[in-house]
């Protein structure tokens, strides 16, 4: 009997044993992992990412630039995708079995549970065309995305593009997912958080078919993805455009500002592409053909580029000598610099000359004298050199403007290191490093740099900071914006200077480029090239007094200011302050001239 009652003991306790295995297994699987729970939620439940329609571009006037298309990615979650009828798949999607394979090993890499993109960029159509066959694919579904669209195909180098996040991104900003995209360029990219948007969630129950049964607890959980917020740009369209039309077949930038705002009118980069290009399934295979044209279309000028400025310097060289008492209203110069054996010559005009003179008849010497007089004011190069180059960078020039434009450049102006190691320190003097005062040598600035240049021309010595965007829906435009920045060099002495720029268009190198009933100011400019024949440049604001637009125009390899620089930015303020051209045959032949020898 005892030993029944033992047999009976360890029976019972087998059991227990084997209850409290089962009981912790169940507890185990239910509670603390929770991969069957995945792998049954997988199974019945997708968590499908909302995007927000990404806000809409305008410019100043109201013309819509950029809009939203409907466009759906082909998803896939790995662990699904069984049985999938891959022959036909790969049949609709344009691809081989073996780009089917990598595709799907590179999904399972990511994760096996979560959904990645497996292909991208359909278009409403081809959507519709598969969707009564995706029962054949199950573990993949559509998600509908937006793509951007141009209306105009115009302003590429402004608006920018939008492209998909790389890993890079991704590791620096939890928000974006693979597959996301985000703004490259251009205003998409400087005001990508504002654009965006913010993503929702809808949780859909599929059946075993991989179709949608509905959503899930009736949208308890889902999240409304948030839309972004319209943006108006402070482009003017139409004078986007003809700028354009007028630099085609053309390598240069034209660069026009607002000066009593520092509203961006036109950021013109010459030659461009369609920003539709970039857009959609072609994407890819559109931005290699760009990226390797030999004419570098995807190269913003307008901000990146590094040209001298010629000419057009000697304003600058002009004010900073008044401001440092080396030259005066009252001031003449010979027409004569010589530097050992080097003379500087210049064409015939009334000498000596003073400021006003100078500036009209562009006279070489009587710049590189002021500019070494400036420099030798001081004890030594290197004490002068500095004192003139904080004057210099407070009309922007070596310096970021700390623009909204994306991937802006600082130009050039050397600093006393640079010389110091190029001639040896205490080695140099002014003498050295004359070309300067005439807009050559080391100096580099961009054509953004220029026409706010002529900007503070305009305003007599401040300039607001130039920047794309006039307006944020619900919102403001930031306060840097707002406020005034003034040059170390005092209004008074703009007066003399403004007036040569009057005369230098009334009776001087830009008197081809007045245009009746507008008085305005201006300076041509031949920057020498090494690589090529010189830069045509010009730079000028209208009408003198009151100032609506401040402008620079850049044509690469094109000869003097007043060949091409000049009738081009003339135009441009004739068209944006008259909305008319008077001058056909002028605008015709800035059209139809072709820089590019093709």
């Amino acid at each position: 009997m005892n030993r029944l009652e033992e047999r009976k003991f360890i029976i019972i306790g087998i059991f227990i044993i084997i209850t409290v295995i089962y009981l912790i297994r169940l507890f185990y699987i239910q509670v603390i992992d929770d991969k069957y729970k995945l792998d049954a939620n997988n199974n019945v439940l997708r968590y499908n990412t909302e995007y927000p329609s990404r806000g809409l571009i305008y410019d100043r006037n109201g013309t819509l630039l950029v809009y939203n298309e409907a466009a759906y990615d082909l998803m896939v979650i790995p662990r699904q995708a069984k049985n999938v009828d891959s022959i036909e798949l790969c049949k609709f999607l344009g691809i081989t079995p073996e780009v089917y394979s990598e595709r799907l090993k590179q999904a399972k890499a990511y994760s096996k549970f979560k959904p990645s993109v497996f292909d991208k960029q359909f278009s409403p159509a081809a959507y519709a065309a598969i969707q009564e066959k995706m029962y054949k694919f199950p573990g993949f579904f559509f998600q509908k995305r937006t793509l951007r669209y141009y209306p105009r195909s115009t302003a590429a180098h402004m608006l920018g593009y939008v492209g998909e996040v790389d890993d890079k991104i991704i590791a620096k900003n939890p928000y974006y997912k693979m597959g996301d995209y985000i703004g490259i360029s251009g205003i998409e990219k400087s005001y990508e958080e504002i654009l965006r948007g913010k993503k929702g969630v809808k949780i859909v129950m599929v059946d075993v078919h991989n179709r949608i049964k509905g959503s899930f607890k009736d949208g308890l959980y889902d999240t409304a993805a948030i839309g972004g917020l319209n943006i108006i740009s402070s482009i003017d369209a139409e004078l986007q455009l003809y700028g354009e039309k007028l630099l085609q077949n053309k390598r240069g930038s034209i660069v026009a500002i607002e000066p009593s705002t520092g509203e961006i009118l036109t950021l013109i980069s010459s030659p461009a592409y369609d920003p539709n290009l970039l857009v959609g399934r072609e994407r890819t295979k559109n931005y290699s053909k760009l990226a390797k044209d030999t004419l570098k279309p995807l190269f913003n000028r307008a901000v990146m580029a590094s040209y001298p400025p010629g000419s057009t310097f000697k304003m600058a060289i002009a004010l900073v000598a008044q401001q440092e008492g080396v030259l005066t209203t009252e001031s003449r110069l010979p027409c004569s610099f010589t530097v050992g054996p080097k003379s500087v010559h210049c064409h015939p005009h009334p000498s000596p000359a003073n400021v006003t003179s100078s500036i009209q008849y562009s006279c070489n010497p009587f710049y590189c004298r002021a500019f070494v007089n400036t420099i030798g004011k001081y004890k030594t190069a290197a004490e002068g050199y500095q004192v003139w180059k904080n004057h210099i960078n407070s009309f922007g020039f070596g310096v970021k403007l700390n623009t909204d434009i994306a991937n802006e450049l600082r130009g050039f102006i050397p600093d006393v290191e640079y010389f110091d190691r190029y001639h040896g320190k205490g080695r140099w003097k002014a003498a050295s490093i004359y070309s300067l005062g005439i807009g050559q040598g080391e100096v580099g600035v961009t054509p953004l740099q220029m026409a706010n240049y002529a900007a503070i021309l305009a305003n007599r010595g401040y300039y607001y900071i130039p920047h794309l965007v006039k307006g944020i829906e619900n919102g403001n435009i930031d306060e840097r914006f707002k406020e005034r920045h003034y040059t170390t060099v005092d209004a008074k002495h703009f007066i003399p200077v403004v007036e040569a720029m009057h005369l230098v268009v009334e009776a001087g190198t830009a008197r081809g480029g007045k245009i009746s009933g507008i008085p305005f100011c201006g300076k041509t400019g031949t920057a020498q090239n090494p690589h090529g024949k010189d830069h045509s440049i010009f730079i000028a604001f209208a009408p003198k007094d009151d100032p609506k637009i401040a402008i620079a125009v850049y044509v690469e390899n094109a000869g003097f200011g007043a060949t091409y620089a000049v009738p081009i930015a003339s135009l441009m303020i004739e068209k944006y302050l008259t909305d008319t051209i008077k001058r056909p045959e002028l605008e015709k032949r800035m059209i139809e001239t072709n820089l590019l020898g093709n």
